[in-house]
């Protein structure tokens, strides 16, 4: 089984707030997706339904073919991870693993021991105690260690340090090729973890506003540079996202496909025309009127 994720014009509702809007996708079994968004854009919203917290209010949301809203066939194969406040977990790693490779069916017990030398925590240490690096570094091995086929980190670095963000980077990279899943990825931590993603999902005020390859949706983006007065003829029609402005010197990064012969022309008239980066797209597609 791949466990596809499929989700036909899904809204969640609470009592009038609507925190999602007619949401509709396919997460293919195999590769890993970036969740984007600003704070309260539905993120956290589109998580719960996922990981059978939610169930939804309108449209259809199936995992292998089933709604996993307490589905017992499908809730052991989606693993949700999270920043956790373990400020009264007493059981020491080792315990707490154990526990897991009780109730997870794909834990692996032997990977997770791997990276707990890794990453430098100690198996004999009650979880409280141990630094709020150390809790982030333990949720992401809980969520890599489960190799669930439905896998969902939310924001599990979000104490650690760069050189064990990196660590932990490198890691979701090699286990998508050992054991292939599929994997959700939510983070604001953007420029940092764009060359993980295969896929991007982009949420902006509960509305699903991108849904595409990585590198089809960054290859839209561009900025053009050059005298003022070329560069506003040049980009004329098309939708810009941000301007800037030294002397006659101007640059306009600019959204929506740009063929090769526009491109020629551009470089004819003396124009630079460079790439934007994934974080420079998220800011300013997101930018609040």
């Amino acid at each position: 089984m791949n466990f596809n994720v499929i989700a036909k014009n899904v809204n969640l509702k609470f009592n009038e707030f609507e925190a999602l809007k007619d949401i509709s996708f396919n997460l293919e079994y195999g590769k890993t997706y970036g969740l984007l968004g600003r704070n309260g854009a539905g993120k956290t919203s589109l998580l719960s339904l996922l990981a059978s917290y939610r169930e939804v209010t309108s449209g259809s949301l199936t995992v292998e073919g089933e709604n996993p809203f307490e589905n017992r066939n499908i809730m052991p194969h989606v693993g949700f991870v999270y920043e956790t406040d373990y400020s009264d977990e007493d059981e020491t790693v080792e315990k707490y693993f154990k526990f897991a490779e009780r109730y997870r069916p794909y834990f692996d017990m032997s990977y997770a021991v791997e990276l707990l030398n890794r990453f430098k925590l100690p198996l004999d240490k009650p979880i409280h105690k141990l630094s709020s690096g150390k809790q982030s570094a333990l949720n992401a091995i809980l969520g890599l260690a489960s190799r669930t086929p439905v896998t969902i980190l939310d924001e599990v670095y979000l104490a650690m340090d760069a050189p064990t963000r990196e660590l932990f980077y490198k890691e979701v990279i090699e286990e998508q090729a050992r054991n292939p899943r599929t994997m959700i990825l939510s983070t604001h931590l953007v420029s940092e973890m764009e060359y993980l993603f295969d896929h991007v999902l982009l949420l902006h005020d509960g509305k699903l506003l991108v849904d595409e390859p990585y590198d089809e949706f960054v290859s839209r983006g561009s900025s053009v540079t050059g005298s003022s007065k070329t560069v506003d003829t040049f980009v004329d029609g098309m939708q810009q996202l941000k301007t800037q402005q030294l002397g006659d010197t101007k640059s306009v990064m600019v959204y929506g496909e740009m063929s090769e012969g526009k491109v020629l022309e551009g470089q004819r008239l003396g124009l630079e025309i460079g790439p934007v980066s994934l974080q420079e797209l998220f800011i300013h597609l997101t930018e609040e009127e």
